[in-house]
């Protein structure tokens, strides 16, 4: 069930009750493609961090462990010991970013493993299928994420595949949901709205999808080629045509600007790599602008990678000793710079939801945006 507590603006402050708790939006969801979070965190490194909930993905864990595998150890929720909202993305992502190993036909995408080549076949019931098994809060539908900047043909063609796709997923959600041995009875199905950069498209499909009454509805296809501006128009576009009593959700996106941009346009739920990814990389965010603790400036550098921050590597460690750890391959280094991040997203979306509640959200979004801008 999904409430609103509060508008600023386009900007909402609402609540989405689960079988596994009730998530505060707006939200950011930590990214645990294979059931776990890169740079040795821990669940419980999550609940420590704030973490509301955490998203995996469904083609990664079917190709291993093996989504029966993990139905046998009790759903994903019991394997990774976490028992908090867990969405698991459907593999239609993969339809895109593993272009070179895929052929899309009208009954799924034929792939060979990006693991050891072996062939896999998912469509819309294989994809339902799996994300039953790992028994996932929230299942994401099986669509084509289409490239941003494709041919108007190919883009209308492929949302019309993705909505008919659709149909099969909730047809195959209802079916597993009602199966005697489901784990999860109660798994709930985002749609997801595609066309490109072609507004008119866009807003035809949310209309589309919108009769079809899922639990939530998720903006695809974005944060993959085009321009920010293009991101934003189009969620400014799509927005007001997907149903205003259901979440909605803006997929891989993003940069702490774009977070707050796009909640100003009324989304709620967010997820992204860049937190971990940049993490493991040195590159660090604060409410100062990023930075990179590989520059030799921070060599001597005494102070936490943000004073104030009460995340757990700030709490009692330097920038000079997680440099050294990062330039001495440790893994330690990854994972303090990555446990940074996550605590400074979710944080942040704390503070989101904290201004939306006061009816200050556009003075917050002002404030932050500028301090990240100018590092003062």
């Amino acid at each position: 069930m999904y409430r609103i507590l509060k508008r600023d603006g386009n900007a909402k402050r609402a609540e989405f009750t689960t079988v596994h708790g009730t998530v505060q939006t707006p939200v950011f969801m930590n990214v645990g493609t294979a059931a776990a979070i890169k740079g040795a965190v821990a669940t419980s490194d999550l609940e420590q961090i704030g973490t509301q909930i955490e998203l995996s993905n469904t083609y990664h864990l079917h190709v291993r462990p093996g989504d029966k595998i993990v139905k046998k150890l009790g759903g994903l929720h019991k394997f990774m010991s976490w028992d908090k909202p867990i969405l698991t993305d459907s593999g239609g992502f993969q339809v895109f970013s593993l272009a070179s190993l895929r052929k899309i036909k009208e009954e799924g995408v034929y792939f060979n493993s990006h693991v050891d080549g072996r062939k896999i076949f998912m469509g819309p019931e294989e994809s339902m299928q799996i994300q039953s098994n790992l028994a996932s809060t929230i299942a994401m539908a099986f669509d084509e994420c289409a490239p941003a900047l494709a041919e108007r043909d190919y883009v209308e063609r492929s949302v019309a595949r993705t909505t008919r796709w659709l149909v099969r997923c909730k047809a195959e959600m209802k079916r597993l949901n009602a199966l005697p041995d489901t784990i999860n009875p109660h798994q709930l199905l985002f749609g997801i709205n595609q066309g490109a950069v072609y507004e008119d498209i866009r807003i035809e499909h949310a209309k589309q999808i919108s009769e079809l009454d899922l639990d939530g509805y998720a903006i695809g296809g974005l944060a993959v080629g085009e321009s920010h501006e293009q991101m934003y128009q189009i969620i400014e576009a799509v927005v007001p045509y997907l149903p205003a009593d259901k979440p909605t959700y803006l997929m891989g996106v993003g940069t702490p600007a774009n977070i707050l941009e796009a909640v100003d346009r009324g989304v709620d739920f967010f997820d992204c790599v860049y937190p971990s990814r940049n993490g493991r990389h040195g590159h660090l965010y604060t409410n100062y602008g990023k930075i990179n603790l590989f520059n030799a400036k921070y060599e001597l550098d005494e102070r936490p990678i943000e004073e104030g921050c009460q995340c757990p590597a700030c709490r009692r460690y330097s920038r000079a000793y997680i440099r050294h750890l990062l330039k001495a391959k440790e893994m330690l280094g990854m994972r303090l710079c990555v446990l940074h991040n996550l605590y400074f997203y979710n944080t942040m979306m704390t503070e989101i939801r904290e201004a939306i509640d006061q009816g200050r959200y556009q003075a917050y979004k002002k404030e932050k945006l500028d301090k990240m801008r100018t590092g003062s």
